[in-house]
């Protein structure tokens, strides 16, 4: 102790940042805010090398956090979502697809706000949701003590099944619901999400609990609508209108994470909030063009191209592209500023990283990732090397999920990515095969460019047995296989017996 003590003593004497020693983050209780982004991916930030977007905002978290470079997450929208909150992989709560009642993270999980609430953390969620619109299913039933959510994976969409939002919703003056009831709200969606937030934080920072804000924009999940000032500047680029839409939304949203940090400082929040900003999957190809495709010319007259940061694959892809997202982690005075992790980190770490700064007790025998506490404490920490499992599922309802067993999948470690069940060329199909295997060097070849598998095979059999083995502990736990097709819609059946009965009321912007 009175080494530690004099460490500190001379650090401050020194006037730098204390020096953090081994477990301090563990227990420290601090506020935390989560923001997640729908679709964006890792390339669309200025600071990771973008040639045309702008985010000041993002580029001053990035240069103020410890970040996780190769940070891995689900190919699509709710398998994240399921991840972040349970710590174990996404089919292992039963999410195998994005609608089709597939989508709902399974009742018998005990999910992050539960196990925060018992280290007394005060929870709120703003935004998307997207892990069943059910009732028994929604966040204001599962832990969080506020929710401002829209339905359904976006807003305005309706499926043939329970996964709905309300009828007719739009991402101007949406109709939100608000702890289990639907209000009006006036203003674009993003903004909404961050104004309710940062009003939720504003109640709740003087209370004796600290709280987890959990912020899950939609933007920029398609249709990319965006703000017209934030479109304009791209379509005067020469961009087309999709596209505009898409990189405005990432301009809009870093707009407003400005907006959050200079609240949390205005509140002197800053020093005892640790905040983390990841995106759901890899950057979506809606939106942003496809790779090697040109978008158009600038002003110029110069051809414009997709930026994927030289990553293979996009947003459903198990390649890396389709999985690696920005995670930063600030926190004031308790984490390094501008320092690199470059040890493989997953979505499933998430939750036992948060219980373990609460000092919460998780689900041991639920939970398969690890704290990454150590590596946000010293970015060179000795970290175990492990297998990390991807699937891309999305299999029709009703289909054996056995069959889709080596389709689409992957495996990761530090060094190696394996990919199965892979694209072939025609030639191959003519010869019967039907699915392609591969195996990239990571470390040598991020950009995936070089098959060694045959280099190999041992390795990409190793990893292989490891998945056959993972997939026969998940198999019992893809509960929603048989789930038959809701014959309503939960979030029009509320809508409209809310709007018969008292009529949907006004939400006012709360003042910040």
């Amino acid at each position: 102790m009175r080494m530690k003590f004099l460490l500190c003593l001379l650090s401050l004497l020194l006037g730098a940042t204390p020096l953090l020693q081994a477990g301090d983050l563990s227990g420290s209780k601090p506020n935390i805010i989560l923001i997640i982004t729908d679709d964006q991916g890792y390339a669309p930030v200025g600071a990771h090398g973008h040639p045309w977007l702008k985010t000041p905002n993002l580029d001053t978290l990035h240069a103020t956090s410890t970040r996780f470079e190769r940070f891995l997450v689900s190919p699509t929208c709710s398998p994240t979502r399921a991840a972040l909150m349970t710590g174990r992989h996404p089919m292992q709560n039963g999410i195998t697809h994005t609608i089709l009642e597939r989508e709902r993270m399974t009742l018998d999980a005990t999910i992050l706000p539960q196990v925060l609430k018992t280290a007394g953390y005060s929870t709120g969620i703003f935004g998307k949701w997207h892990l069943g619109d059910e009732e028994p299913y929604q966040p204001h039933t599962r832990g969080f003590d506020e929710a401002f959510i829209h339905g359904a994976g976006g807003i305005g969409q309706a499926y043939a099944c329970s996964c709905a939002d309300a009828p007719g919703n739009k991402y101007f003056n949406p109709v939100i619901r608000h702890n289990g009831s639907f209000v009006q709200t006036e203003g674009y969606c993003t903004n909404l999400f961050f104004e309710a937030g940062l009003g939720w934080i504003k109640e709740t920072k003087d209370k004796k609990e600290p709280f987890f804000a959990y912020i899950t924009t939609n933007a920029p999940h398609g249709p990319f609508i965006a703000p017209p000032e934030n479109e304009k500047r791209f379509t005067d680029l020469g961009f087309e209108e999709k596209t505009a839409g898409f990189y405005g939304m990432i301009e809009n949203i870093d707009t407003n994470v400005g907006l959050l940090l200079e609240k949390l400082d205005e509140w002197k929040l800053m020093e005892n909030t640790m905040i983390i900003f990841m995106s759901d999957n890899g950057m979506t190809g809606g939106g942003s063009g496809r790779f090697g495709e040109e978008l158009g010319t600038d002003k110029n007259g110069s051809p414009m191209f997709l930026y994927n940061a030289g990553m293979k694959g996009q947003k459903g892809s198990t390649d890396e592209g389709g999985v690696r997202v920005p995670f930063f982690v600030r926190w004031d005075g308790k984490i390094d500023q501008n320092k690199q992790v470059e040890a493989v980190a997953a979505h499933i770490d998430i939750f036992p990283t948060l219980a373990d700064l609460a000092d919460a007790e998780i689900p041991k025998a639920q939970v398969a990732g690890r704290s990454l506490l150590p590596l946000i404490e010293n970015p060179k920490s000795e970290w175990e090397d492990r297998y990390l499992f991807t699937h891309k599922a999305r299999w029709k309802t009703g289909e054996d999920p056995e069959n889709h067993k080596w389709m689409n999948y992957a495996v990761r470690n530090e060094q190696y990515r394996f990919v199965g069940g892979g694209q072939v060329s025609e030639k191959q199909r003519k010869k019967g095969v039907t699915t392609h295997d591969s195996l990239y060097d990571m470390l040598k070849d991020p950009a995936q460019t070089t098959n060694i598998i045959e280099q190999h095979p041992d390795i990409a059999k190793t990893m292989q047995e490891a998945y056959d083995e993972f997939w026969k502990e998940t198999r019992p736990l893809m509960v929603n296989e048989d789930a038959p097709m809701s014959p309503t819609k939960p979030y029009h059946e509320l809508f409209n017996k809310q709007s018969a009965e008292g009529g949907i009321p006004a939400w006012k912007a709360p003042e910040l």
